[in-house]
């Protein structure tokens, strides 16, 4: 043994995104710990960015508030408390400053505001700090460079469809020559996209931050949840909230394209788009905050879609219900060099079956809640014949299932919980409508796909495996005892959790969607949503206590502002995938809700 061997092999280094999100449900931006902004796409989620440095170092534009040139500086990143208000202070030799983001958002004319307006305020802390302005959007993937106008008091910039225009106090020379000046007063940059600011500039980003915080404060005060891990639902709920494209009702899946799964992998998706597998979900959280509006909004979207269909739901649809998100490759860098760059995709095209209970599901509480009633609403039948036809025409077809596998189609278990979930779904619908026709065939599918389920039982294993036929264990089979297939006190659910923990699990507490090779070879990264849908199963079967325990590692995993990931690399706690993930998000939401349910009842403390 030489005394190489004997050294300590080095500790890889834990990979964390610092960056902090901001939005108003118009769109999104990511700003990096140093200021600069790392990703926002105008004019809609799924449009080119402006600023995408996260994908391009070279291509990607810059805009950012640094110190002067070769200075040393630290940083602190923080959100004013119950906002999706972000601040950055920087400290230097020389004194400290803070940079405040926002987009604003606030109640306006009966109506919520929400322009195509990003708004940094820039104020001193501390001595006479020197700081350098950058602003250099780019076009069409960074594809395209923009030409800059001087004007009186601002710079706009040329070549898009509409004129991005940075309105601001700082001498524009500084700006434009990129030249570092004594910060001595607070100073104000908006960007815009089509419609201008024109209006007074240092009162009007005042105001518009005020009535800002004042929403978001508002917004948080109107959630019903519980006392148990308050601080991070809030800020969950905030990340959740402004992922949904309010013009329409979407809710995306991350505001990101192309952050791998794991480093190398090539698994580097567009999330920016609606997923219908997701719908249920979402909507959960959302009723189990109180929030309604949200759930109108996005019903809205999902109703929309499912009128216009006829045949075959897709997975996916773009923000505005575009069904066509034809893949394709850019040529950029990529993220940490992680290559292909991807915009568009191809999910759409998969048969995924699941969509159709997920449907019926979702949209329940149009016609069963109290809430949600609605004199004008017209034929609810035709939308839930459509879907039980199509539970029923799929019940003997194979699918990609919800991890969407490009290359492999099975008669998934998850596939057959939703036909059950469904079914059972719309059934209480007819029964609400006096419909003994449709009640009948949605109790002849309901008790179909449950024999389907059972199909999928393994006695070796103790425990449904991800398919028919198949060996092979997979979270989302967790669902059978969140969703109530299963009896969460009998002994089916308890050693099926078990089977699940035996092979699933990490003794980090995280899980993997599964452990066999799939398109792309062996999964290296646990997935977040499947460990809190794991902690939700501890709490709904009793074991409470393991629940908590569970949660509070998961947190664990957030970034500095409490943001999560999707995915998670067991081994050195690594942060991966698209990212801020709204579903991780969920699923946090979720399992608190969950956790707080058995702690509000006699017995727990």
């Amino acid at each position: 043994m030489t005394a190489e061997t004997l050294l300590p092999s080095p500790t890889p280094t834990k990979h964390i995104y610092e960056m902090g999100l901001v939005g108003n449900c118009a769109f999104l931006a990511l700003i990096r710990k140093d200021t600069s902004v790392a990703w926002l796409c105008w004019p809609r989620f799924d449009s080119s960015f402006v600023f995408g440095s996260l994908l391009d170092s070279r291509k990607g534009g810059e805009c950012s508030i640094l110190p002067a040139a070769g200075a040393n500086f630290s940083s602190e990143q923080y959100y004013l408390e119950n906002t999706n208000v972000l601040c950055t202070e920087i400290t230097t030799d020389d004194g400290r400053y803070r940079v405040t983001d926002f987009a604003p958002r606030f109640s306006q004319y009966e109506r919520y505001y929400k322009p195509l307006m990003f708004i940094r305020k820039l104020e001193p802390l501390e001595g006479a700090p020197r700081v350098r302005v950058t602003c250099n959007p780019v076009g069409e993937y960074g594809s395209k460079e923009l030409s800059r106008r001087r004007s009186s008091n601002h710079i706009a910039y040329l070549g898009l469809e509409e004129e991005i225009r940075l309105t601001t106090n700082i001498p524009l020379t500084y700006v434009l020559d990129e030249e570092d000046f004594a910060l001595n007063e607070p100073k104000y940059l908006v960007l815009t996209y089509g419609a201008p600011l024109e209006a007074p500039l240092e009162s009007t980003a005042e105001r518009f931050l005020r009535s800002t915080i004042e929403y978001w404060r508002k917004w948080v005060k109107n959630m019903s949840i519980g006392n148990f891990h308050q601080e991070q639902v809030i800020r969950s709920a905030l990340a959740l909230k402004v992922h949904q494209y309010e013009d329409t009702g979407a809710i995306i899946a991350a505001s990101t394209t192309s952050l791998p799964e794991a480093p190398g992998s090539t698994r580097n998706w567009d999330y920016r788009y609606c997923w219908m597998r997701d719908t249920y979900y979402i909507l959960t959280a959302f009723n189990n905050i109180g929030h309604f509006e949200e759930m109108e909004r996005y019903f809205h979207y999902i109703a929309n879609i499912s009128s216009k269909i006829k045949g075959k739901y897709q997975p996916l649809y773009g923000i505005s219900g575009a069904s066509e998100l034809v893949e394709q490759e850019l040529d950029l860098e990529g993220y940490m060099g992680n290559q292909p760059v991807r915009i568009g995709n191809d999910a759409y095209t998969h048969v995924q079956n699941d969509v159709y209970g997920q449907v019926l599901v979702a949209l329940l509480p149009l016609y069963v809640d109290q809430r949600f009633v609605d004199p004008e609403r017209t034929n609810p039948e035709a939308l839930m014949y459509e879907a039980l036809g199509l539970i029923k025409a799929t019940m003997d077809m194979p699918d990609a299932g919800l991890w969407e596998f490009r290359n492999l189609a099975q008669y998934h278990c998850y596939t057959y919980l939703f036909h059950w979930a469904g079914s059972h779904a719309a059934r209480k619908v007819a029964r609400t409508l006096g419909n003994t026709a449709m009640e009948s065939l949605a109790t002849e599918l309901n008790e179909e796909a449950a024999r389907r389920i059972e199909q999928c039982y393994s006695p070796e294993l103790g425990a449904y495996t991800n398919a028919i036929g198949s060996p092979h264990l997979d979270a989302s089979t967790l669902q059978l005892i969140l969703m109530g297939y299963l009896d969460p006190h009998s002994e089916r659910a308890r050693r099926h959790l078990e089977a699940l923990e035996k092979d699933l699990k990490t003794k980090e507490g995280l899980f993997y969607r599964y452990r066999h090779a799939d398109d792309f070879g062996t999964p290296e990264t646990t997935f977040l949503i499947c460990s809190f849908w794991y902690v939700e199963a501890l709490a709904v079967v009793g074991r409470v206590d393991d629940a908590i325990r569970e949660f509070e590692k998961l947190i664990g995993y957030t970034n500095h502002l409490g943001l999560l990931s999707e995915d998670v690399d067991a081994k050195t706690g690594s942060q991966w995938g698209n990212f801020p993930q709204a579903y991780s998000h969920v699923g946090l939401m979720n399992a608190a809700y969950r956790i707080a349910k058995k702690l509000d009842r006699p017995g727990f403390v």
